[in-house]
């Protein structure tokens, strides 16, 4: 009996995890198979048709460097963009009502919710990846090997889970889609471009490698890095630690705007 107790403790949790993943998956050629064609024309731009003339300090291809970048950054636009459209769609159909009277617990919700917003970035983090190996076998006649698949799935699951947490806490704050899109475009997408996705820091000005290094993504892309080439820009064990430190700050955040900010405005 206490066992059956236990597990229907969580069917409120796992209703709305599934409730996620059904949410995404209905438009799945827009949320999963869109970034396929984004990948594939930064891997033709610049991994193909540019990037034989660029040279790096690390010992590998231009290719194989822009391939962890782009799934990092395929991970954390689209754990962000799920949890985050998620509450704002939900705010003007009313199901967030329901979250009121629903018997889940707030650290459910939130959990639920990033964990959503993670399992779309890891699919579509899967498929740039897939597609980034097709077009290196392509080019070299051979697969690119995993240095590391514990690191790279460690640094993959936090910052996936750290952008889904970001996502919920602008959710509330935004009230329009246009103020979520603002943000995507003025400050997510700088950060994830700047953060190393199509360079290494080494090849420019110490001054801009010191700004990089405030940038928390920075250590979330040379996580991934090193996790799949074993190269890096930073120590491995200094990325982890940022990345944790960045998690918890998103954790907290999320959880203040979701028990503080989110009901008042309903």
């Amino acid at each position: 009996m206490s066992e059956m107790k236990a597990s229907a403790r969580f069917v409120p949790f796992m209703t709305l995890y599934r409730r996620e993943i059904k949410r995404f998956m209905k438009v799945s050629v827009q949320t999963v198979f869109s970034p396929l064609i984004s990948s594939g024309l930064y891997l033709l731009i610049f991994g193909v048709s540019l990037g034989g003339n660029i040279q790096l300090s690390h010992a590998v291809s231009y290719l194989a460097f822009l391939i962890p970048g782009l799934v990092m950054m395929s991970v954390l636009n689209n754990s962000f963009q799920n949890s985050s459209s998620s509450i704002v769609s939900g705010k003007f159909s009313g199901d967030l009502e329901d979250w009121k009277i629903a018997p889940v617990s707030e650290w459910e919700i939130l959990l639920a919710l990033a964990l959503g917003g993670l399992t779309r970035g890891l699919v579509v983090g899967v498929i740039t990846f897939l597609t980034g190996e097709a077009f290196y076998y392509f080019i070299n006649h051979e697969f690119i090997v995993v240095h590391s698949y514990l690191l790279l799935f460690l640094f993959l699951l936090i910052g996936g889970l750290s952008f889904a947490l970001f996502g919920v806490s602008v959710a509330f704050w935004a009230r329009t889609f246009d103020q979520l899109t603002a943000v995507n475009s003025f400050i997510l997408l700088p950060l994830i471009y700047l953060g190393g996705v199509f360079f290494s820091i080494q090849s420019i000005h110490p001054l801009w490698q010191s700004i990089a290094r405030l940038n928390p993504l920075f250590y979330f892309i040379n996580g991934v890095r090193y996790g799949l080439l074993g190269i890096s820009d930073v120590d491995v064990t200094t990325a982890l630690l940022v990345s944790v430190g960045a998690l918890l700050f998103f954790y907290l955040l999320a959880y203040r705007s979701l028990s503080k900010g989110s009901y008042a405005r309903w």
